[in-house]
């Protein structure tokens, strides 16, 4: 072998290294960060100085019953129920998009780009995140007054497993975004 092909396999074998290494730090950055926001989220002493879960909800609630009332559905929200003519609905944690919007957070959090970059899509990726999930809740309310037989099928089977993939989407827009905008921050690179 020549040394230049010999160079060239060298390089290419740290450029492997190098992207085993940075996946494997995404990878516990990622699960590091949602265990971290998942104990913010439910830790009881953490619970009763704030409660982020249910102030969450009770905006979510509170928006919605007003979507759906502009929508001429009448509503009205105590807490996490937002209550129409023949049917209430319980907003609870999955389906207030609260979850959806930490995967995708700590996501992008995880990804090695500059900071800018990651609170830019932080806030529009929680915005779309938010604006798909109060959509789906009021198709959900719609689909409880107007077709009451196919609410469990709709709530189980389609609007739960929709919002993880909206968060999938929206980072891989996030990434599209990263890639368009400049490089990525590079890492230093310990080999193991």
């Amino acid at each position: 072998m020549t040394p230049k092909r010999r160079n060239i396999a060298k390089q290419k074998g740290e450029q492997k290294r190098e992207a085993g290494v940075s996946l494997r730090r995404f990878a516990i950055t990622y699960l590091t960060l949602m265990g971290v926001f998942f104990i913010l989220i439910g830790f009881e002493p953490i619970l009763k100085l704030i409660d982020i879960n249910g102030l969450y909800t009770q905006a979510i609630v509170a928006i919605t019953a007003r979507i759906l009332s502009v929508l001429g559905i009448a509503s009205a929200c105590r807490g996490s129920i937002i209550e129409l003519f023949s049917i209430s609905l319980d907003v609870k944690f999955g389906c207030n998009g609260l979850e959806a919007v930490m995967i995708y957070s700590v996501a992008v959090i995880a990804f090695p780009t500059k900071w800018k970059k990651k609170l830019i899509g932080i806030a529009a990726g929680f915005v779309v995140i938010q604006i798909v999930n109060i959509l789906r809740i009021v198709g959900l309310a719609y689909s409880g007054i107007h077709a009451r037989n196919l609410f469990e099928y709709i709530h189980t089977y389609i609007a739960q497993g929709m919002m993880i993939a909206i968060s999938l989407g929206v980072f891989f827009i996030y990434l599209n975004y990263v890639k368009l905008t400049g490089k990525v921050v590079p890492q230093q690179v310990t080999h193991l």
